[in-house]
């Protein structure tokens, strides 16, 4: 027990005992290091919490760039599908591209290979039918005066040869002989049109002279068919005095005028030419 010293001055009052003063120091000095133990505690606690804070705000940061590297990786595997997908297409493309060359190639390559062959059998047509032209003008000619002109013969049966009588379409014996020989000559002519084509000289009226054509022309027209010619490669046209063959009003010139030309085109030389 803790006592109190006494003193002789009944006056003074008792002062405590070194043994209360070492209790009171002690605990003052638990309490302190209390303080400084809660103090620290309180440090390292804030000190926590800032740690605890940087790793949130470090775990926020690196969750967000985990989140934009898995949006980029998701982005850029959709570009790579895109990619290999347009790939595809190009491939598939290329491809469909290489063949349609190809095929137009092969087409081109069989379109100028039958050009070809068409334009050799074109010249070798041409040519067998040059050379039948050539042979029927020079046996027409033997028989009367034949002409090439750029559409075929034209062959003149003037008055030396049809000798109609002024105003006349009628065929003499000696006329139906010449036109017989004629028609033996175009027998042997094949792929061939023929125009008959009547004339007359400058006396009467144009009207009347046109119908005295057309008569004569159909007159030779008719006995061609008559001698064995098809009717369907025989044409009639009448001129009347349009087209003189020669100038002139003597006996002589309109006897040449009252004529009968016969035109042959060859129809092979004429389809080549267009």
């Amino acid at each position: 027990m803790t006592s109190l010293s006494l003193s002789d001055d009944p006056h003074e009052p008792p002062r405590p005992s070194r043994g209360l003063v070492g209790l009171v120091i002690l605990l003052l000095a638990v309490v302190a290091a209390l303080g400084y133990l809660a103090y620290r505690s309180e440090q390292r606690l804030q000190a926590v919490e800032r740690t605890m804070a940087a790793v949130s705000t470090r775990t926020e940061a690196s969750a967000t760039l985990a989140r934009q590297a898995m949006d980029r990786a998701v982005s850029s595997e959709a570009a790579a599908r895109t990619a290999a997908e347009g790939r595809q297409v190009a491939e598939a493309q290329t491809a469909e591209a290489v063949q349609q060359k190809d095929a137009a190639v092969q087409e081109a390559t069989t379109a100028r290979e039958t050009a070809t062959r068409a334009q050799a059998e074109a010249d070798a047509i041409r040519k067998k039918a040059e050379a039948e032209v050539n042979r029927l003008q020079q046996a027409l000619g033997q028989i009367a005066e034949t002409r090439r002109t750029a559409l075929g013969l034209v062959m003149n049966l003037g008055g030396d040869h049809l000798k109609f009588e002024f105003d006349k379409a009628d065929l003499r014996p000696e006329d139906k002989e010449l036109l017989a020989r004629i028609a033996g000559i175009l027998l042997t002519a094949h792929d061939y049109t023929i125009s008959v084509n009547g004339h007359t000289d400058d006396v009467g009226s144009d009207a009347y002279n046109q119908k005295l054509s057309e008569r004569r022309a159909q007159s030779v027209r008719n006995y061609l068919v008559q001698a064995g010619l098809s009717p369907e490669i025989l044409s009639v046209e009448g001129h009347g005095k349009s087209l003189p063959l020669v100038k002139g009003t003597s006996d002589a010139a309109r006897a040449k005028n009252r004529r009968v030309e016969l035109g042959l085109v060859n129809t092979q030389i004429r389809y080549l030419s267009r």
